[in-house]
């Protein structure tokens, strides 16, 4: 039987002090990495900061969320470390942690192209093959 990756460690024992390790399968790392992307907001966030940096006021007008829910938000994106901060005065600006983070986002936006024309094409062969429909007198 093949050995399941893992790649990351916490410990188990109470209090911290401990020597026992569990490990976390990459895959459930994965699972709980497309968790973090799973919200409109969030992703609406990341496509933004994909251009350029922006303050918290830019964002909020552009996400369409209240300032509240931005703010819980950008806290996800931020404990997930997709995110970075840096203060200017009193606003605070964001900025992707990685290019790899807006590579993602245009990768995923061709997946669902290619899904999406599928469809497309599907539909329209559906209708091409719907039979006609007597005319009602």
């Amino acid at each position: 039987m093949d050995e399941v990756p893992r790649t990351h460690t916490k410990n188990t024992t109470e209090g911290g002090g401990g020597t026992a390790q569990a490990s976390t399968p990459l895959y459930q790392l994965k699972a709980e990495f497309f968790k973090t992307l799973g919200h409109p907001a969030r992703i609406r966030v990341l496509e933004l900061l994909s251009e350029r940096e922006h303050a918290v006021g830019e964002l909020l007008p552009e996400v369409g969320i209240e300032a509240a829910s931005l703010s819980q938000q950008l806290a996800v994106l931020r404990k997930a470390n997709l995110v970075a901060t840096r203060r200017e005065g009193s606003n605070v600006y964001y900025r992707l942690t990685s290019p790899d983070v807006a590579e993602l986002l245009r990768v995923a936006r061709g997946i669902l192209s290619g899904v999406l024309e599928g469809q497309a094409e599907l539909l329209a062969d559906l209708r091409a093959a719907r039979p006609q429909r007597p005319a009602r007198p």
